[in-house]
């Protein structure tokens, strides 16, 4: 888990820079958490874990050259462990547990109509990113709902940056191919 040896960005100790990384990137983890379990509480759960993860390896004795992308993939290890618990609960146990009311769509009250527009095209993007590879599906939220660039994703995948440009292109052309297919059998005439 340690990453090469180099001089930190900041000065201070280990134990102050990840008190700033704690300040700079929790927010934008909650964020990611949520928008990948899509559970508030357990994403601050996750997050939470996260920290007091990486908080031990830094007391342990353990150099961490670059917080951010260590954060992401801690994070990450720990959303698949989520991913996998959930996979055993059913779809209903999960609707139930969640208390998801389908009805209820009061977030679409807007006052520009500009401004529902985009939120629909980027929930149906999201939505349309379930049809993609997991490896897509990864790159895509990084690089568009983190704002982590190429170069981060790959220190975080543990992939060069040429592959994560390559992904995210192939990614980006596979959602666009998606969005024409529905787009087209949405306006063909019957």
């Amino acid at each position: 888990m340690a990453e090469a040896q180099k001089k930190p960005k900041t000065g201070g100790s280990q134990e102050e820079r990840f008190l700033e990384a704690f300040e700079e990137y929790s927010d934008p983890l909650f964020r990611h958490a949520a928008m990948r379990i899509s559970d508030r509480e357990k994403a601050l759960d996750l997050v939470h874990d996260t920290f007091t993860k990486v908080w031990s390896y830094v007391r342990s004795g353990h150099k961490i050259d670059s917080f951010r992308p260590f954060l992401y993939k801690v994070l990450n290890n720990l959303i698949i462990d989520e991913y996998r618990k959930r996979k055993e609960m059913s779809l209903d146990s999960l609707l139930a547990q969640e208390g998801v009311n389908e009805g209820s769509f009061e977030e679409l009250v807007e006052d520009s109509a500009e401004a529902i527009a985009a939120t629909l095209d980027g929930r149906h993007a999201f939505d349309l990113l379930r049809f993609l590879p997991d490896e897509y599906r990864e790159v895509i939220t990084l690089r568009f709902v983190d704002g982590l660039g190429p170069k981060e994703i790959g220190e975080l995948i543990e992939e060069s940056e040429n592959v994560v440009s390559v992904r995210l292109h192939r990614a980006l052309k596979a959602l666009r191919a998606i969005f024409d297919k529905e787009a087209s059998s949405i306006h063909r005439p019957e």
